[in-house]
């Protein structure tokens, strides 16, 4: 493999990551299940290139209003959806993301079934990792902050976070809100990779892939997330020489991670310097003959 090749695989990695980051607040940290992620991605991708092509805006700019179209949609579909519950929340954003595809599929304006040729190339190695760092800090010190504690209280127990003074809807809201934001920045770093956009690259598919590396890294992690969108991007590449058979093996690779560890690869954990020392402490001390008393009682 050379450079030019392993380069494009660690590219579609970041901009995976940068969907997985959103989706992981809405589903890790607040619990809501979504499968209509795609949509967002596609409402990113589409409005990010009609801001570049159409009114040649830079491309950063034009990330950041396709980041907002996508958001403005969230708050349209989460304003009719976040008070359902359980699988219907997921029915709902499904119908969503298949609605936006099937909507493209006929809007002529931006190509229609046949596609958007012509979109300038100018998603990079270094500004795709320079947005993922954007967006993992981002991330990090919302989780951290009291609203990222309020979230994940409605995780944990929606009825106990009302009555003690949360503004759910609210706070559902905001994290649809921003995981859609999140989205859009994918859909339109990937738009300006590809330099080609079709409404077939954003179905169900697309959605469940996300979802599964969400909870192929752990709920509630975002090293997992990192590690998942890594992992999971790059193995039906490193599986090509099974031609055929490779996403059957990636499949039973999947299925066999979720049996043997349901919590996902991180389970929850988040790796930080303080954890690594405490690891490095526990592999040092390991093997090592524990002192002993003379009342024979173990130190």
């Amino acid at each position: 493999m050379d450079w030019f090749y392993i380069k494009g695989i660690l590219i579609l990695s970041g901009i995976n990551l940068m969907a997985v980051l959103g989706l992981s607040l809405l589903t890790g940290f607040t619990g809501l299940f979504s499968f209509g992620h795609a949509g967002f991605m596609a409402i990113g991708a589409y409005v990010t290139a009609m801001m570049t092509i159409k009114f040649h805006l830079p491309f950063i700019p034009s990330l950041l209003i396709g980041a907002m179209g996508a958001a403005l949609a969230s708050l349209f579909i989460g304003r009719l959806t976040l008070n359902l519950k359980g699988d219907y929340f997921c029915i709902a954003t499904l119908g969503f993301g298949e609605a936006i595809r099937l909507i493209l599929d006929n809007v002529q304006y931006f190509g229609g079934a046949r596609g958007w040729p012509g979109i300038p190339m100018y998603t990079n190695l270094t500004n795709v990792v320079i947005l993922d760092i954007i967006g993992i800090a981002i991330l990090v010190n919302l989780i951290r902050s009291r609203h990222g504690r309020n979230m994940k209280a409605i995780r944990e127990e929606e009825m106990a976070s009302q009555t003690i003074g949360i503004n759910v809807f609210r706070y559902k809201m905001i994290a649809l809100a921003i995981s859609a934001a999140f989205a859009g920045v994918a859909g339109g770093m990937l738009g300006h990779y590809l330099g080609f956009l079709q409404p077939k690259m954003f179905q169900l598919i697309k959605s469940t892939e996300l979802t599964i590396i969400v909870i192929f890294g752990g709920l509630g992690s975002i090293s997992g997330s990192v590690i998942g969108a890594l992992v999971l991007t790059s193995l039906p590449e490193l599986l090509r020489t099974f031609a055929k058979w490779r996403l059957v093996v990636y499949g039973v690779a999947v299925v066999f991670i979720m049996i043997t560890r349901p919590q996902g690869l991180m389970g929850g954990y988040e790796i930080t310097a303080g954890n690594i020392k405490k690891l490095i402490s526990r592999l040092a001390s390991f093997g090592r003959p524990r002192q002993q008393t003379i009342g024979g009682d173990k130190e």
